[in-house]
């Protein structure tokens, strides 16, 4: 599989035009039109490139990987809306139908495997399996919080409107600020792999490139879920989930806590490998490994 046979694509949806990349990524040989159908959700403020270097070393599927609304070439939500979980779940939906979808595979890295878990919970109907990278669930809150997440999300989103949108004279500068962003979660890009989601990532402006992502997507999120409810959340996800976590952990998701989310699942298995945050891009082959065949071995 060569990234230039990811095709770019796009489906109108409630919520406005998703884009992204998509692909039949046969087995030599196979010629069937019956493949599974795996839909690919990226990670925070990164875009369906993300998965370029991993489609690469997959096989038998047909994959799909949009941007995620608010991100890459996709639609922003409408002014006044913010950025959810429990919204996101709507739009994976909504990408599914377009595509027509009824049942289809998730693949998640990060805020997508957040995602694709609350997917796979709220519609048991639909997902026939889960590969999620670098998260399980959502991110936690503890009760005592909830009024100070709520006063900062609500003062930061007043004081976006008057900022102004950064501008890098060239992809290089951009690609490096892409990299040093990442490495403050443990992330390991190196410079072509960040390039890859900088150029899917940006638009041309006066004086050069700024992020084509909805600044809003850098806002707290006004509301968690607790410890409790997560763990809840993710002892309802009733598909084969294969979980594929990075060693070191990542301080938001440490030891032990995400073995024993893992351990919650009713169908699944835990893989641990060395790496960094963004291992589906730093190691795509060894990453592919560990997902073998779990989207075409028969449920």
């Amino acid at each position: 599989m060569r990234a230039r046979e990811l095709q770019e694509f796009g489906v109108d949806t409630p919520l406005g035009c998703i884009r992204g990349l998509r692909g039949v990524l046969r087995r030599d040989g196979d010629a069937r039109d019956d493949l599974p159908r795996v839909i690919a959700l990226h990670g925070w403020l990164d875009n369906a490139a993300s998965f370029v270097p991993l489609a690469q070393h997959l096989h038998g599927i047909e994959l799909v990987a949009p941007d995620l609304p608010g991100h890459g070439a996709s639609a922003h939500l409408a002014p006044g809306a913010d950025y959810s979980f429990a919204g996101a779940v709507n739009s994976v939906l909504d990408i599914a139908d377009a595509l027509g979808w009824e049942r289809f595979n998730l693949l998640g890295h990060s805020m997508g495997a957040g995602i694709s878990s609350l997917v796979a919970a709220a519609c048991p109907q639909r997902v026939e399996r889960l590969v999620a990278i670098e998260a399980l669930g959502a991110l936690a809150e503890v009760p005592e919080r909830t009024v100070v997440r709520l006063r900062d999300a609500i003062a930061e989103t007043r004081a976006l409107r008057g900022k102004s949108l950064r501008v890098f004279p060239d992809l290089a500068i951009a690609a490096r600020a892409r990299m040093a962003a990442g490495a403050q979660v443990g992330s390991r890009l190196q410079l072509d792999a960040a390039r890859l989601l900088v150029e899917r990532g940006v638009v041309p402006v006066e004086g050069g490139f700024r992020w084509s992502s909805d600044p809003r997507l850098t806002l707290p999120t006004m509301q968690r879920m607790t410890e409790p409810q997560i763990r809840d959340l993710v002892a309802g996800i009733e598909c084969p989930t294969r979980v594929i976590f990075a060693d070191p952990a990542q301080p938001y998701l440490p030891e032990p806590l995400r073995r024993e989310r893992a351990g919650l699942l009713p169908r699944g298995e835990l893989v641990v490998i060395e790496g960094g945050h963004h291992l589906h891009m730093e190691q795509p082959e060894r990453v592919a490994e560990v997902i073998g065949d779990f989207f075409v071995t028969a449920i």
